[in-house]
């Protein structure tokens, strides 16, 4: 076959945006909406751009180098290339992304549903993450039947339940929206684009296009045009859901001010559900939050195990997926706010280096694809976002922290913007100063 039909780019654009779509992506967008009250509109733009717009173009930019993000990182530097790919692969993988997945359909697909009290021993959450990792590797088994499995099954049942939610709060309004909190007062835009991180999307998609190009591969195309094609078609089906689905799920949460005060998204949803459902709405939010995770769990166990087997020939990919499902398990066992509070000074370190990379990919022709430029605009980048995630950490870092209080936007959270466009500017200069021959590819991509 050499062409995709229309019904199979629909059920590829379905996979890529039940793998994007976890529970995580369920659970922020109504935070931020509370948060955000009558600012939500401004503050989901942000959000949209880091939670949709990014992962639409990673997984673009790693379907141009032929879907491997190690390949893409390497425009850097070779070694660059295989150190930021590993730690892109474990921290969404098997140290972070993975188990979340595991402990987040936990806590909202059966805890609420437990006796009171009875998750205290770890039991329940020890049995429960072993079924789910189990299923999880049966559906990873066999990756060329994943189109099938989560395009045909799991994502449009996954649609239909939040449909079903979406529809019932539209005819029964919550309330009004709430005003501001403090942190969305002076820069709602800015906010929401730094919550988007939370997502792990744009990283994701340096990931999932593996999977993706994969998938394409199978059913026979080969040539780089129509395969890159084929991503965008698919990618633009996913993204437009995502966007969808996040401005409904915004617009909830700053609808439900009325309903009291939430720590977290999955209590807004438990809180919102209940009311518009009674007690049947904690079974179908479980649900949906079950599927939700399930598939994103599928897709990163996959494409993880796709890369490590690559990088470790004598292992097979079925030895890969079944060590990450299990090491996953065990680290799901460490609770749901250790991972966060973890997982969020990484994200703040890494996150920005990926974005670097997925733009850069893009004006690869336009520059001449000088490797200096990747150097220069990846080292200003990682100069910010290290120290950043450093502090977060609570590692001494003070010194570098008040001289960075100078740098334009570093107060609301992305001071390596600057840094990054003048080193990207700075490597161009310096490669066309020097003439430089040989580019970090002497040919542009198409």
């Amino acid at each position: 076959m050499q062409e995709f039909t229309k019904s199979e780019t629909i059920k590829l654009g379905l996979m890529l945006f039940a793998l994007f779509f976890g529970a995580g992506n369920m659970i922020f967008p109504p935070v931020l909406g509370q948060a955000a009250g009558t600012s939500v509109w401004t503050a989901m733009l942000g959000f949209v751009i880091t939670g949709v717009g990014l992962p639409l173009l990673g997984v673009v930019a790693v379907g141009l180098t032929g879907g491997k993000l190690q390949s893409l990182a390497s425009r850097v530097h070779p070694v660059y290339g295989i150190v930021f790919t590993w730690i892109v692969y474990l921290a969404i993988g098997p140290f972070l992304g993975i188990p979340r997945t595991g402990t987040v359909a936990f806590e909202m697909g059966l805890l609420p549903f437990l006796p009171q009290g009875e998750s205290d021993s770890g039991l329940p959450l020890f049995l429960y993450t072993l079924a789910y990792f189990a299923v999880t590797f049966w559906l990873c088994l066999n990756p060329s039947k994943l189109v099938d499995r989560i395009g045909k099954v799991l994502t449009p049942a996954l649609l239909l339940i939040i449909a079903i939610v979406f529809v019932q709060a539209i005819l029964n309004p919550v309330g009004g929206m709430g005003q501001p909190a403090e942190a969305y007062e002076a820069h709602p835009f800015i906010k929401g684009f730094l919550e988007g991180y939370l997502t792990l999307d744009a990283l994701s998609a340096l990931v999932f296009g593996i999977v993706v190009t994969s998938a394409i591969e199978e059913r026979g195309i080969t040539e780089r045009r129509k395969l890159t094609w084929t991503t965008v078609k698919a990618g633009m089906i996913a993204v437009a859901g995502l966007g969808l689905v996040y401005l409904a799920l915004g617009y909830l949460g700053a609808t439900s001010v009325s309903l009291g005060a939430s720590e977290n998204g999955g209590q807004i949803l438990t809180s919102l559900v209940q009311h518009l459902f009674g007690p049947v709405g904690l079974l179908l939010l479980g649900a949906a939050v079950t599927l939700a995770c399930l598939t994103t769990s599928v897709g990163l166990v996959t494409a993880s195990s796709r890369y490590f087997s690559e990088q470790m020939p004598k292992v097979s990919y079925k030895t890969v997926a079944a060590v990450l499902c299990l090491f996953s398990a065990a680290v799901a066992n460490v609770g749901l706010t250790q991972l966060i509070a973890v997982s969020v000074p990484v994200l703040v370190a890494i996150y920005p280096l990926g974005i670097v990379l997925i733009l850069l990919s893009f004006l690869h022709g336009i520059f001449k694809g000088y490797r200096t430029v990747y150097v220069a605009a990846s080292i200003c980048t990682a100069a910010v976002s290290l120290v950043d995630g450093a502090k977060m950490l609570g590692l001494p870092v003070e010194g570098l922290t008040s001289l960075y209080q100078n740098l334009p936007l570093y107060a609301e959270g992305i001071g390596w913007l600057v840094p990054a466009v003048v080193g990207a500017l700075a490597g161009y200069i310096w490669a066309v100063l020097r003439r430089e021959a040989y580019p970090a590819h002497k040919k542009a991509l198409p």
